[in-house]
């Protein structure tokens, strides 16, 4: 899996963007990352697709913290900060967005938000 260069957070746009080793970069949503957070609280303990999350269309980063050489810690304002991105995650997170988002919104739909 490619390794980030770079990772930039941007605050106005509520963007983090991530740049690879591979030359590809991904601009990802504070409200994605959120909903698919790797932790335990939002992806549960078993299989299947774990906890929606919703309402999170305003959340903020508001820290990046980094785990040794292999992720980070996001550090939300709505107080979440449980899991750990690794760069395989953001990568995946980066390339498979359109599909991820469109089962989201499918599970929002069915869900009734």
């Amino acid at each position: 899996m490619p390794r980030p260069t770079e990772i930039k957070l941007r605050t106005e746009s509520r963007l983090l963007e991530v740049l690879f080793d591979d030359g590809s970069s991904y601009r990802l949503s504070f409200e994605y990352l959120r909903v698919f957070s790797p932790s335990a609280e939002v992806r549960g303990h078993g299989g299947g697709e774990g906890t929606l999350q919703t309402g999170k269309q305003d959340v903020r980063i508001v820290g990046v913290e980094p785990i040794g050489n292999y992720a980070v810690r996001l550090l939300f304002d709505d107080g979440h900060s449980t899991g750990l991105f690794s760069w395989d995650l953001l990568y995946q997170l980066g390339r498979d967005a359109a599909a991820n988002w469109a089962r989201y919104i499918e599970r929002c739909t069915a869900a009734g938000f």
